[in-house]
């Protein structure tokens, strides 16, 4: 997903990933709103100084900008092309007759040379028949047409001495033989580059004329920065005008790159930038190229520059080419995280299963939904009390999967009995329970409704779970479970408690599993700066040390899903990396905005809201990780659920429904010994502290 930013200083461009058009608002100018366009056409409204879009133009018409239109129909090209070869191997062998004898052609071979002709012209024709050089593509010529051409030449050459030969003709000088073949050659390779080469001239002279070429930089010199560069160069779509390559590799420091010099590493890119004045840097190190952005990014840092990255895999070139995957950097393309891949025996796990999901028109839920439809699950249940939220996913399911393996029914966890009837109804195999309030400020200003859900709407999925012999069950916790200081986090600690004592009292399998962050997931911070970026600011923050765990939506759903069916444990951790400093994030996405911190877009501290922590924890005092554990998922032991868990749960809830909030608070305590929740008066000392 691109990012909608913007503009400031240098003219906005974006192409998004999978082209999905978006409205770009500018800091002093509005762009037009962007309607969806055929592809390989910009969409209505936009123009060529304000929006960049995909490059993979149809073929045809990119080769009727480089035709002149009586050249159009095949028949009549092929036509000329012929033509033109027997023309050119006619004066090719006559020109070289006159450079042989130096004008004063002898006698002798001037009475062949009609014959010479009228054999060699037959024999180009033949030649480039065979080497379908005829069927010649003018909008995309290269080496291995260049190699076909040439073989051609040679081809028609020998053919002209063997004929000569068989004929019994006057043996052409070997001199007129060689001069006429690289003529011949010559000439062919020329008229056939020529107009290529006179369009990609023109439209760079034409683009820096217009005032809208973006001088760019490409960082990497290798495979995918070349693909890159000769597929910009082939389009007319776009406002990149290349000035170079950027690349670690020092071999690479001294070559040209389809004539763009590689002016250096990393550690030159902030002063070419300066040198040359570029707008633009378009990464193109497809393969585990985190590191390289997060080096980009904080070398732009303080410039106005645009950064576009391409895919991490040279898969995606198949169906389009590398100048339309150019995207938008994301928060995603700074995390060095890989996708999670299922082997065979994994696999086979998940095939013809019954899955009920809660909360599927979330983030995690929908995602969960995806990863299991696309693993072959027989049957899903997606259950969720947003309407609108269900019916859209209802809609991409079963555009994206018309095998009718999906269901969906609206319906409130909190509602006991409609989730038994629900239970009984589908009979599923596999439970993954994703419904939960979640927003910690809003359930620390109702502490009784984030019991109702979050506790009594778990309660209700795993009784039921129990009563209908579901197999296995698996709640999504958050490492806001840890030494809790949030209402949220407290009731999902209490969440954790209650699905391993099912799980210990029946024969279900019960597996709680605790992660961070996701990035992009509804409400969460990313999408917040987006807004707040896309508006010109201010981007707020609540601490500048605040610090958060954080991984991708599939990533963390991929590891749920390998938990649930690995059979690792009652609680299982996600290996999350090294916590990101909040204020870090935010400055990271102003820069991959084009942006200057501070200068285009102030960044302003509001204070840590109640229940939020400065730091996150995955793993509490009392657990220990177990040497048991897979890739990134670890598998933690803890203390046993209380004995007087269950009556201490029905109290709880009786607290909730009767509106007590002092009273959630004590039984929430008691539940949960390390839930230390903040007091009204140390918020408000702590948010005037970081203000001061």
């Amino acid at each position: 997903m691109s990012i909608p930013f913007r503009e400031t200083g240098h003219p906005r461009v974006c192409v998004d990933r999978p082209a999905k058009p978006v409205n770009h608002t500018a800091r002093t100018r509005r762009e037009p709103t962007t309607r969806a366009s055929p592809p390989g056409r910009p969409p209505a409204g936009s123009s060529r100084r304000g929006l960049y879009f995909p490059a993979a133009v149809n073929s045809m018409s990119r080769r009727q900008r480089v035709l002149p239109p009586p050249l159009r129909n095949p028949v009549l090209r092929f036509a000329t092309i012929f033509a033109v070869d027997a023309a050119t191997a006619a004066f090719s062998l006559w020109l070289a007759m006159q450079l042989r004898f130096e004008g004063r052609v002898m006698p002798a071979y001037a009475a062949v040379l009609p014959q010479y002709i009228a054999l060699l012209v037959g024999c180009r024709v033949l030649s480039t028949w065979l080497a379908r050089t005829h069927r010649w593509t003018f909008s995309y010529p290269g080496l291995q047409d260049a190699v076909r051409v040439f073989g051609s030449a040679v081809t028609g050459t020998a053919l002209f001495l063997v004929a000569t030969y068989m004929l019994r003709l006057l043996s052409p000088p070997r001199s007129v033989v060689v001069l006429e073949l690289l003529l011949s050659g010559a000439l062919m390779a020329a008229y056939r580059f020529a107009p290529r080469l006179a369009h990609v001239y023109w439209r760079r002279m034409a683009l820096r004329r217009s005032g809208d070429a973006r001088r760019t930089l490409i960082v990497g010199a290798g495979a995918a920065g070349e693909m890159l560069f000769r597929d910009l160069q082939r389009s007319d779509e776009h406002p990149y005008d290349v000035v170079g390559f950027i690349d670690d590799n020092r071999t690479k420091w001294s070559h040209l790159v389809g004539g763009r010099p590689v002016f250096g590493g990393l550690s030159v890119l902030r002063r070419t930038i300066e040198r040359y004045s570029i707008s633009n840097i378009l990464i193109a190190i497809p393969r585990d190229s985190h590191e390289v952005v997060r080096e980009v990014v904080n070398c732009c840092a303080g410039l106005n520059v645009q950064i576009k990255a391409l895919p991490v895999s040279f898969v995606y070139f198949q169906e389009r080419g590398p100048a339309s995957m150019l995207h938008d950097l994301s928060p995603e393309d700074l995390l060095s995280r890989r996708r999670v891949v299922f082997d065979e025996h994994e696999r086979e796990s998940f095939v013809g299963r019954r899955v009920l999901v809660t909360g599927a028109a979330g983030s995690i839920g929908s995602e969960i939904c995806h990863q299991l439809l696309g693993l072959g699950v027989g049957r899903l249940l997606a259950v969720d009390m947003n309407e609108n939220g269900l019916y859209l996913l209802e809609q991409r399911f079963r555009r994206e999967f018309p095998d009718g393996r999906i269901d969906v029914q609206l319906a409130d966890i909190r509602d006991r009995e409609r989730v038994q009837t629900l239970f009984e109804t589908f009979r599923p195999q596999d439970v993954f329970h994703a419904a939960a309030h979640k927003h910690v400020p809003l359930m620390e200003a109702a502490p009784c409704e984030a019991v109702k859900n979050n506790v009594g709407g778990t309660r209700h999925v795993l009784e039921a779970a129990e009563r209908t012999g579901v197999e296995c069950v698996v709640f999504i916790s958050t490492d806001k479970a840890v030494a809790p200081t949030s209402v949220m986090g407290a009731t999902k600690r209490i969440g954790e408690l209650m699905t391993r004592a099912v799980a210990r009292r029946s024969g279900l399998r019960g597996c709680a599993v605790r992660f961070g962050n996701v990035l992009g997931s509804d409400g969460s911070v990313v999408p917040l700066f987006r807004q707040q970026i896309e508006a010109g600011g201010p981007v707020t923050i609540t601490h500048p040390d605040v610090r958060r765990y954080f991984m991708t939506i599939p990533e963390a759903v991929g590891l749920v899903l390998k938990s649930a069916y690995g059979r690792f444990g009652e609680l299982c951790v996600l290996n999350m990396g090294e916590p990101i400093r909040i204020i870090d994030l935010a400055r990271q996405m102003i820069a991959m905005a084009g942006l200057v911190p501070e200068r285009d877009i102030r960044i302003v501290v509001t204070g840590l809201r109640p229940g939020e922590k400065l730091n996150e924890e995955l793993v509490s005092e009392d657990e220990q990780v177990t040497p048991q554990a897979d890739g990134k998922i670890q598998v933690v032991n803890g203390p046993p659920p209380p004995p007087d868990l269950w009556e201490l749960v029905a109290e709880l809830e009786r607290a909730a429904r009767d509106e007590d909030p002092d009273r959630v608070r004590m039984l929430l305590k008691t539940l949960v010994p390390t839930y230390t929740p903040l007091e009204g008066e140390q918020v408000r000392a702590s948010a005037a502290a970081v203000a001061s």
